[in-house]
């Protein structure tokens, strides 16, 4: 029997595979582009002088550059299926990186929308979405696997048949869009591609040459709140010479692109972003890689240009999350978004109009195999990358673990979180208050999107309890329903 919920999703593409489709011809085309690990402090305008990252701070200077872009869920699986469905982790089951989603053939996804929408649409890159990539929607597919080699890397088209590629995956992904671009300005359709570039992730050691050689080692300096033990200090430095060397990369292929709408006079009729799945911590809070809530894991990337409709130079104020992307997407072009969405359309806050903000963005993470591993035995027991709740606010980041409260940073006074102030008299009342809206977050963005039995089992624990439980029950679950293709981090 279908839902009320997936009626409304059936209404949706059926308006739009009819009377939208009339004036289709008018629509912006779109380019997603999105990275793997890209942190939004490691750009030439935000607080890296010295990156040379051109193209991303001329989007910046020509469009809108969100001030907080935050990454609910900062890991691939569930940052990847919460852009192409907009619904909550709990609601697909994209809980973490080894999970698969329920009932793939009738997801929303920005491939059926677009395209029911009258859009040419195509995706290219790394997939790593816990869904089959052919139950998408998207016309036309490359998806690259083993992207973690960044030169050893292969492609599957829609035949199903592997092609290798020995150069710079990312180079490789970027002559595929051009090519579906070139080909889309000679139809009458308008496009909607997705570039999913692999770098900056890890392999961090292996960018182009040429971008390495932009940053010496006696050029990097690493940040205050670096903690990384004296003896991994050199490879701490060496991996983030080379995260460097990777996005300054990717700057460059995203200005390939950017060039070619510009040859092709399309520019001004295109919208193009960029941006990121979640972020990386290079030795920062005494941590490595993604999982956590410091704000070099949770904020990225998230650049608007559109010529004549977003004012030049914006920086919008409010709290943006990955939940927001697709109905945001949707906003831009002009298309209603799925009931299914969790987040909140913000093109008008892009285009310069008045928009109220959400007053925080949920943040979780809920499990990986290893982890789960040490803590099927022991459910509390302490793990390197701790699981937690929390909410980021415009001032504070919030996170309960489970041993109960764990960090309040004050990110206005302490930008690199170097004072944890849990239990500190003088901010109880901002304690109280983020936890008031965690807990309508966690009704909203879990509790909610659970079956009943397993509701009414979460809500009879204290949160520390489920935030222990849910992490066992989830990876039991994903494992159960897994289906996709698991890929490493």
């Amino acid at each position: 029997m279908m839902t009320a919920r997936a009626h409304a999703c059936s209404f949706v593409f059926a308006a739009l595979t009819g009377a939208l489709s009339a004036d289709a011809a008018t629509r912006p085309n779109i380019v997603f582009a999105f990275s793997d690990e890209h942190r939004w402090q490691s750009m030439g305008f935000t607080e890296t002088a010295y990156l040379k990252t051109p193209t991303m701070d001329r989007l910046a200077k020509e469009g809108a550059s969100f001030k907080a872009c935050i990454s609910n869920n900062p890991l691939c699986v569930p940052a990847r299926t919460m852009i192409m469905t907009g619904r909550w982790p709990y609601a697909t089951r994209g809980l973490e990186n080894n999970g698969a989603t329920l009932d793939p053939e009738r997801q929303p996804t920005l491939g059926k929308l677009f395209g029911g929408a009258g859009y040419a649409t195509c995706y290219i890159g790394k997939w790593h979405i816990g869904m089959r990539p052919e139950s998408a929607g998207f016309d036309e597919t490359r998806v690259w696997e083993n992207t973690n080699n960044h030169w050893k890397s292969f492609y599957r088209d829609g035949s199903g048949k592997p092609t290798h590629y020995d150069g710079y995956n990312a180079t490789g992904m970027t002559d595929q869009a051009l090519a579906f671009i070139d080909a889309s300005a000679k139809g009458d359709k308008p496009f909607f591609v997705m570039v999913a570039w692999n770098p900056p992730h890890a392999k961090f050691t292996d960018p182009p040459e040429d971008t390495q050689a932009l940053y010496p080692k006696a050029s990097l300096t690493m940040r205050p709140s670096y903690e990384g033990k004296e003896k991994n200090k050199a490879q701490d430095l060496e991996n983030y010479r080379g995260y460097c060397g990777h996005i300054s990369a990717i700057d460059r292929e995203l200005g390939r692109i950017i060039k070619r709408l510009e040859e092709l006079k399309l520019a001004d009729n295109t919208i193009v972003i960029y941006t990121s799945d979640h972020g990386s911590m290079f030795g920062e809070h005494g941590k490595s890689s993604k999982r956590h809530p410091e704000e070099e894991s949770i904020r990225v990337p998230f650049l608007v240009r559109w010529p004549g409709h977003v004012p030049a130079g914006a920086r919008p104020e409010q709290l943006f999350g990955t939940i927001d992307m697709f109905p945001t997407l949707c906003g831009l072009a002009g298309l209603p978004a799925p009931a299914s969405c969790g987040g909140e359309n913000f093109a008008p806050a892009l285009f310069g109009q008045p928009q109220r903000g959400p007053e925080s963005q949920f943040i979780m993470h809920i499990s990986n195999k290893k982890e789960f591993d040490k803590v099927a035995e022991d459910p509390k027991a302490r793990v390197f990358r701790e699981f937690f709740r929390g909410v980021r606010t415009t001032r504070y980041t919030y996170t309960v673990g489970v041993h109960g409260p764990w960090q309040l940073f004050d990110n206005e006074s302490d930008p690199y979180q170097m004072k944890n102030l849990i239990g500190d008299p003088a901010f109880a009342s901002a304690q109280s208050e983020c936890q008031r809206q965690l807990d309508a977050w966690l009704e909203k963005a879990e509790y909610s999107q659970m079956p009943a039995e397993l509701r009414s089992k979460v809500l009879s624990m204290s949160l520390p309890d489920r935030i222990a439980w849910q992490n066992i029950e989830a990876v039991k679950f994903s494992a159960s329903q897994r289906g996709a293709t698991v890929e490493h981090e």
